[in-house]
């Protein structure tokens, strides 16, 4: 391996991710030198006080790239630096917060698979709905061809790569720990079945825990790699909102689907949606924006109803029968402003098709028709 890529597993341990002193110090002065003064420690990189030079140089003095190497192979595990053929350059926008690298398992492309992947994050303590609304959303995605991110943690992230590994279809997991350590210990099952059927991540050595810092930092790496991001779910102070907001600053399609407004989980969504976020509510809406050109949503309407089929001089003259009784042919032409001839030509075309009926000199609506025009529903 080369001295670039242990450098940069070496720094894995000294700096935090997304620090970017310590990303621009690799932009600047390249990583051989950076790793040699913190190894030696004598000469200070800028931008740091004393205190916190220090404290860099003492865990320098713990790294040892070699034994992460080690302990990752063992898990499965594998390091992607910059510049590696499956490193998605998407994650270069982040600049000098950009990881240092990155530890997959699973056997797919990174950079492959990036290149088709829509993030779904939100709420851990969502409701049923919530619930059902990711997986259904990250189903659809899959069933689409799209890679389904997600950041592993309890409520939305699970129902999102549950719902994509149901459909038989390929998600990522982002930790805000080491990849050979699931977190939260509860999905322990489902994070290795994700290792097993599509990727596990993180910017974090082997044998890391996360921090509550920790997983706000993780959340640029899921908006910076994928295409779009979905939330579903959300309150005003959750964490998924720094995934949008990272989405946003990126330039990435940001995304919500809406809930109750009586609802709490739901009132950072609607946030998210007064600015520049769009309303989404299925796969297919998710694809248009994301997609290609000609990935278009079907339409939204309602059910073609026979009435919706009359011809507008037919829509007319029904619509000017009184719902309560016979009316003369002569009334009912002046109330749809036509002729009296014109009125009943149109008052026996209406009788075959079942909405009008005669009585002596009069017309009435038959009484399926007066039902269904309450009910929204055809006459027969």
């Amino acid at each position: 391996m080369d001295q670039d890529t242990l450098g940069r597993i070496f720094l894995g341990r000294v700096i935090e991710p997304g620090d970017e002193v310590g990303g621009r110090w690799v932009r600047e002065f390249g990583m051989g030198e950076v790793v040699r003064r913190v190894r030696d420690g004598r000469e200070a990189l800028p931008g740091v006080s004393k205190a916190r030079w220090a404290g860099l140089v003492a865990r320098g003095a713990r790294a040892e790239p070699e034994r992460d190497l080690a302990q990752a192979r063992a898990a499965g595990a594998r390091f992607v630096p910059p510049g590696d053929p499956e490193w998605p350059r998407q994650l270069d926008d982040l600049a000098d917060a950009r990881p240092l690298g990155l530890w997959v398992r699973g056997r797919p492309s990174l950079r492959m698979w990036a290149l088709r992947s829509v993030a779904v994050v939100g709420a851990r303590a969502c409701t049923e709905y919530g619930t059902h609304v990711a997986a259904t959303l990250a189903a659809g995605l899959a069933e689409r061809g799209w890679v389904v991110v997600s950041g592993g943690a309890y409520g939305i992230d699970a129902a999102a790569h549950r719902g994509a590994l149901a459909a038989g279809g390929a998600t990522v997991a982002v930790l805000a720990g080491g990849v050979d350590r699931p977190y939260p210990r509860g999905h322990t099952t489902l994070i290795e079945r994700i290792a097993q059927q599509g990727l596990v991540i993180g910017e974090l050595p082997p044998g890391d825990h996360p921090t509550p810092s920790r997983f706000i930092l993780r959340n640029r790496v899921i908006a910076a790699l994928t295409r779009g991001t979905v939330v579903v779910e959300a309150a005003c102070r959750s964490g998924s909102l720094a995934t949008a907001r990272a989405a946003q600053r990126l330039g990435r399609h940001t995304m919500g689907v809406p809930g109750p407004v009586t609802s709490a989980l739901c009132a950072g969504v609607h946030e998210l949606l007064r600015g520049e976020a769009t309303l989404v509510t299925d796969a297919a809406e998710v694809v248009e924006l994301v997609g290609d050109m000609g990935d278009l949503a079907p339409p939204r309407r309602g059910p073609v109803l026979p009435r919706d089929l009359l011809t507008p001089a037919a829509r007319t003259v029904l619509a000017a029968l009184p719902g309560d009784r016979a009316s003369p042919a002569g009334e009912i032409a002046a109330a749809a402003r036509t002729t009296p001839d014109e009125a009943i030509a149109r008052l026996y075309e209406l009788r075959a098709l079942g909405y009008v009926e005669r009585h002596g000199d009069g017309w009435k609506l038959t009484r399926q028709a007066v039902i269904s025009a309450r009910a929204g529903r055809p006459p027969c």
